[in-house]
């Protein structure tokens, strides 16, 4: 493919225009601006993958998340806070990778600014010479043709006093046309000086313009090279980190794949069980039966300490002196 030169496309047919090079200086600052948003752009994105790091992490080391779960389903929790933690972990470090690549953009865009500065300063200097002849010379031309028309009416002036008697008045005219002669020498010589040192700056200028557009040209192709580079660079740290992501989320499926259903339920039977023996079941009970004392329900079966024996035989007889008899004592009311 044809290279498409800035030396041979930015031109101008008036000597003292500079649109040319403003056109370029202006498209080098927005490329400078476009690196410098670039560069915001990553402090920015660092500062939420930073600030999502750290919540995550505070979100996996102090909210619970089945912390009473026991056997293979609490060692694949365990795996899933882990894993959750290295994910946070690893949003803290793209968080410090994206300000490092910042901070590379910067150093790029500053290294610029010095490079341009350097070719900005010859090319003002430039400038400056080549108005400042130009309008040595404009003025050196008016000088010149102010000259020239000054001999012109000398000349118009002698040929009007041919018929003039008075001699005096001749001379006069004829020194003034023959000084009017010499300015017009003078100053046509000093005019063509300056036309050529004008054309010496000319070629001065052309030449450093044309180095100019080169070393901006070739600025241009190595910031678009490292913008370019800068942006795939970043977003393969985006698809890195995803990747890494899953990776460390695969850890904790495979932790699932190995957590047992059956495992759990065996564990958790044999750490909290109870016992097998059912409760008895409950029977009848009539008031007036002679088993109206029995086992409350629900009440497992035992010796009753509590129900009252048989009563004692009385070891003394009616006719003893310390066995008292009650008169006219009676169970049932009258």
């Amino acid at each position: 493919a044809i290279r498409v030169k800035f030396s041979g496309k930015f031109k101008s047919p008036d000597i003292l225009s500079t649109v040319g090079y403003d056109s370029i200086i202006q498209h080098l600052n927005n490329g400078r601006k476009n690196c410098k948003e670039f560069e915001e752009f990553l402090k920015e994105r660092a500062a939420v993958e930073e600030r999502y790091g750290k919540d995550l992490l505070s979100l996996s080391r102090k909210k619970p998340c089945g912390q009473s779960e026991t056997n293979t389903l609490k060692r694949a929790l365990e795996v899933f806070k882990q894993q959750v933690d290295n994910v946070a972990q690893c949003h803290i470090q793209l968080a410090q990778s994206l300000r490092e690549e910042a901070r590379k953009m910067e150093e790029f865009r500053e290294k610029q600014k010095l490079q341009r500065k350097k070719t900005e300063l010859v090319m003002d200097a430039v400038h400056k010479q080549k108005s400042l002849q130009f309008k040595k010379t404009m003025d050196a031309k008016k000088n010149y043709e102010q000259k020239c028309r000054d001999k012109d009416e000398a000349e118009q002036a002698v040929s009007r006093s041919a018929n003039l008697v008075n001699p005096k008045q001749q001379e006069k005219l004829f020194v003034k046309l023959a000084t009017s002669k010499t300015a017009v020498e003078d100053s046509d010589k000093a005019y063509m000086l300056h036309i050529s040192t004008l054309d010496k700056v000319r070629e001065e200028w052309q030449s450093e313009h044309i180095k100019a557009c080169e070393a901006f040209e070739a600025q241009e192709c190595e910031r678009i090279n490292f913008f370019r580079n800068a942006l795939w660079l970043h977003v393969n740290q985006l698809s890195q980190q995803c990747v890494t992501s899953d990776e460390m989320y695969e850890q904790v499926r495979k932790s699932l794949e190995m957590c047992s259903i059956q495992k759990d339920i065996e564990y958790f039977v044999n750490q909290r069980k109870t016992g097998q023996i059912p409760p008895a079941p409950i029977m009848y009970e009539n008031f007036y039966s002679p088993q109206k004392n029995a086992v409350p329900p629900g009440k497992a079966t035992g010796p009753n300490l509590a129900r009252r024996g048989p009563l004692p035989i009385p070891k003394t007889s009616p006719d003893d002196p310390d066995y008292s008899l009650v008169d006219d004592y009676s169970l049932l009311y009258q």
